[in-house]
């Protein structure tokens, strides 16, 4: 079975080796077809505790690692131009 990965955006990095990603998902309503934007949040193990909020990252399944962490960093797409 293939392994999720998803793309989305650092939200928070205030945990130790933990950052929150958001994900954005986009779909036509089935009725009015308006666009919708739902959001979604995942918290992710990050080992070098390297990504600062604003990045763009890639997140991959991996086994639960505590409570609600389920995703691990796989790399950051693009780093942020905000200085934290």
């Amino acid at each position: 079975m293939p392994v999720k990965e998803k793309v989305g955006i650092v939200v928070s990095n205030k945990m130790e080796k933990t950052i929150v990603v958001q994900i954005e998902s986009r779909f036509p309503h089935p009725i009015y077809s308006k666009t919708i934007v739902k959001t979604k949040k995942y918290l992710a193990h990050d080992e070098m505790e390297q990504c600062n909020i604003g990045d763009e990252v890639l997140i991959q399944e991996t086994r639960p690692l505590s409570k609600r962490k389920r995703w691990t960093l796989t790399k950051i797409l693009s780093k942020s131009s905000l200085i934290n």
